[in-house]
């Protein structure tokens, strides 16, 4: 049995019922991750699947050895253990990014193919003080937008995936020197990573600020920025979604309406902020507008009839409502139908080989276009340009040249799954917006939420 302490770690609140797959790189914080996981699981759930997955981005010669080191430990302890590879070319720029959207979707693929319900990482308190600080420091900096206010929450307790798996983060609480100790113990070790340390990345040389005379006092400011700073986005996010629930509807496909009344809401700041998620919704990007940006078209609606354009959705303010929708310019190029999100809009969860009789030729998946939303009904109660305008920017399903109808309405394509996504929460969806993006997905037709897999004692 292990020398586990009471305060080191907390599983129960995580419901292992279907198992869990433990992200483990080989260093301190997922080794120490992967073996109070295995203890917990043996205690409490002995009959629940853990799968140790260890992802080799294939950035570094040494990470073979470490996942083969990996693999070891995990036959060593009776855990079921893979290695998985990021394969094909890697970005010139933007690498971390990539990097992690890889690993992620790895994560994702592994533990759905197990029929698996739960991602576990081993982030730390550390961890969540040097990210605060970073987002702080670009703060300090000028860079807003995004960042500013949202970002100084750090990271929740629990991200959805592509709105299909949840990641888990129990260690959020528990220092990296308090795991270390515990492994000391255990007698395992672990491997060090050289970019931990390299000065050239962002998140060392803050960890090295972390390490200095007064690294202790940061640390603690740090881990308190973070905790007001996620309760105030769980407030704003609550605000703003009540006043989606109440002002905001959907017309037709790819249109949303703001009741007049939404421009001159009591609460101006849940106002701007449902007016930023509500653009990226319709735009379908994955960041939210800049703030100060979105404050300046708050202020212009008030001031009476507008027609602008931010984050790819054009704002038409009219006497009868405030219409949103996709602007015409940069959609998508027609394509072969493939699994995954289309224009940050749409979801496709299945895209098998449609047979269309005896015609030859791919089925490409496009704008339906303005010729073609022209001859479609827009007799819904709103102006019927702007409906045939966001119908344009609408999905619709090609061959050869000729546009079959949107997706629902083509009886030839039953094995095709097209549905609303949730941008700017379609890749991850923070447990730190809940609600807001519950609203949104309400209010377009998307899938709900998936359940937080917190709140039930682990089941065996």
């Amino acid at each position: 049995m292990l020398d586990t302490e009471p305060d080191l770690s907390d599983f129960s609140t995580i419901d292992f019922s279907n198992g869990a797959v433990a992200a483990v790189s080989g260093g301190s914080d997922s080794t120490a991750l992967l073996l109070l996981l295995k203890a917990h699981l043996d205690r409490i759930a002995p009959t629940a699947r853990l799968l140790a997955v260890t992802i080799d981005h294939g950035l570094r010669p040494e990470a073979a050895a470490e996942a083969r080191a990996v693999a070891k430990l995990c036959a060593e302890r009776g855990i079921a253990h893979r290695t998985l590879n990021w394969s094909g070319a890697k970005p010139s720029t933007g690498l971390p990014a990539a990097a992690r959207e890889a690993r992620y979707r790895l994560l994702a693929d592994a533990a759905q193919a197990q029929g698996i319900g739960v991602i576990v990482t081993g982030h730390t308190a550390d961890d969540q003080a040097e990210t605060v600080l970073m987002r702080a420091a670009r703060i300090d900096g000028h860079e807003l937008g995004e960042t500013a206010g949202r970002g100084l929450a750090g990271m929740a307790p629990a991200t959805l995936y592509d709105w299909r798996i949840w990641i888990t983060r129990p260690l959020l609480g528990v220092r990296r020197a308090a795991l270390r100790a515990f492994l000391r113990r255990e007698n395992v070790g672990w491997t060090e990573d050289p970019t931990n340390t390299d000065a050239h990345f962002e998140r060392p040389r803050i960890r090295a600020v972390l390490d200095e005379d007064r690294g202790g006092q940061r640390f603690a400011e740090a881990i308190s920025l973070a905790g007001r700073a996620a309760s105030e986005r769980e407030q704003l996010g609550r605000r703003a979604a009540a006043l989606i629930r109440e002002f905001a509807s959907q017309p037709a496909p790819g249109l949303i309406r703001l009741e007049p009344g939404f421009a001159n809401a009591d609460d101006t700041q849940a106002a701007v902020y449902a007016l930023r998620v509500l653009l990226a919704a319709a735009g379908g990007v994955a960041l939210l507008p800049d703030q100060a940006r979105s404050e300046a078209l708050f202020q212009q609606m008030q001031a009476g009839p507008l027609c602008a354009t931010l984050s790819r959705t054009v704002v038409d303010t009219r006497r009868t409502g405030i219409f949103l929708y996709r602007e015409s310019r940069d959609l998508p190029p027609a394509a072969p139908l493939a699994v995954g999100l289309w224009d940050g809009r749409r979801r496709v969860t299945e895209a098998e080989a449609i047979t269309l009789g005896d015609r030859s030729g791919a089925l490409l998946i496009a704008p339906l276009g303005a010729a073609a939303a022209a001859k479609r009904n827009a007799g819904n109660g709103a102006p019927a340009s702007l409906v045939r305008a966001a119908l344009a920017a609408e999905p619709a399903l090609w061959h050869r040249g000729e546009c079959l109808g949107f997706v629902g309405d083509v009886t030839t394509a039953p094995a095709i799954t097209l549905s609303p996504a949730v941008a700017p929460f379609a890749r991850f969806l923070s447990s730190f917006d809940l609600a807001l993006a519950g609203a949104v997905a309400e209010l377009t037709g998307a899938p709900p939420v998936p359940a937080l897999p917190f709140g039930r004692h682990s089941a065996g």
